[in-house]
């Protein structure tokens, strides 16, 4: 995105744009380049006026697509700015932080792209649930055009380089994300593990990435897929029923991403099995890779003696400005550390690591949910 005469116009007056009604007006235009004029400027601000997505001061990235993969789910395609390597592994998750109506809401995805492919282009597949106000958002509401932050990818749950010879993929619902950057990137390395892939779902409409796992079935790479389509065949019993679907589990190092009691079970199914921990890869999508905080509570803010209840997808910092508390903050997402408080009681849960913090700790109130009744000295 280049320099215009627009943005130029809008950038000149931007400082007294409040002062006068209208666009390119002439007293405006005069008055903003006043401002610019005895306004210092860091070398970021100049940056950003010739292209919104060079910043030496955070990661960015522009949306360039929004494609559908079922009704309640959405590949985002991002094109990162300056600063961002594309030398992730598949299995990693990014953050991804979005202004909606003038504030910054910060949530994880796992990466569904392959790392350094054409174009340099990332992208993330989004499943919106009811109560996920950035999810919902980003599946419905984005446009291509629009300037997210961006957080250096981060997490364990990777696939090795070279992959194992043979492997079992068990996923679940959107658990699929991280896998299908798994199996993507070997198929375009043309490593050509043996690989069976156990994934579960309501109803074949609600298989994301149905068409191209379908067509890795049918391909020549030794890919098996097995659906278990819930609404009909029911919950898959793997106590029972693993030793028939997959002969060999013991011996292929497995990577498994779902909800929580299907992750519990295979825990369980693999001890008794007397398989090594390590031949076992999970990722739980827990708080900081969802839209929800921690549990929430009762939040105290101690200073200026005032509470509020609060879900688990409320960060601190927008409960103390619901009560009308001027909370310290810069970026609200997690960078600057303006927005640090000491804790005086309580537990809460860091969004992007889903790490619990308690008493005496100092805390990011931006990325920081209740998780349970808490107390901040404010």
């Amino acid at each position: 995105m280049s320099l215009n005469l627009r943005d130029l116009v809008r950038w000149t007056e931007k400082p007294a744009r409040n002062v006068e009604a209208g666009t390119g007006s002439p007293t405006n235009l005069l008055r903003g380049l006043a401002a610019r004029a005895t306004t210092p400027l860091l070398p970021d601000d100049y940056l950003t006026l010739l292209n919104p997505l060079w910043s030496a001061r955070e990661l960015r990235g522009e949306v360039v697509d929004v494609q559908k993969e079922t009704e309640d789910t959405a590949t985002v395609t991002i094109r990162p700015g300056w600063g961002f390597s594309g030398e992730y592994q598949p299995g990693q998750y990014v953050g991804i932080g979005l202004s909606i109506d003038g504030k910054w809401h910060w949530r994880s995805y796992s990466l569904t792209s392959v790392p350094v492919r054409d174009k340099k282009l990332i992208s993330i597949t989004v499943k919106a649930t009811p109560e996920g106000f950035l999810s919902t958002h980003l599946v419905n509401g984005v446009q291509p055009g629009t300037i997210v932050r961006l957080a250096s990818p981060k997490g364990d749950f990777a696939l090795p380089d070279p992959p194992p010879a043979k492997m079992l993929l068990v996923t679940a619902g959107s658990g699929i994300t991280p896998v299908m950057a798994m199996l993507r990137s070997m198929n375009q390395r043309g490593q050509t593990s043996d690989v069976v892939h156990i994934h579960s779902a309501p109803s074949a409409r609600d298989v994301i990435f149905h068409d191209e796992l379908q067509e890795l079935n049918r391909g020549e790479w030794p890919y098996e897929l097995l659906l278990q389509l819930t609404a009909d065949m029911g919950h898959l019993d793997f106590e029972a029923e693993l030793d028939r679907l997959v002969p060999d589990w013991k011996d292929r190092p497995t990577w498994a991403c779902g909800p929580p009691a299907m992750l519990d079970t295979l825990e369980k199914v693999w001890a008794d099995g007397g398989v090594p921990e390590d031949h076992l890869h999970m990722e739980r999508f827990v708080i900081a890779r969802t839209d929800k905080g921690g549990e929430g509570g009762t939040v105290t803010f101690a200073i200026s003696d005032k509470t509020i209840e609060v879900d688990g997808a409320t960060s601190l910092l927008e409960a103390g400005e619901k009560v009308g508390i001027q909370m310290p903050f810069g970026c609200r997402m997690g960078i600057c550390q303006t927005c640090v408080l000491p804790l005086e009681s309580g537990h809460v849960r860091d969004f992007r690591s889903g790490n619990e913090h308690g008493e005496g700790d100092r805390i990011q109130t931006c990325i920081s949910a209740a998780s349970g009744d808490c107390t901040l000295n404010i």
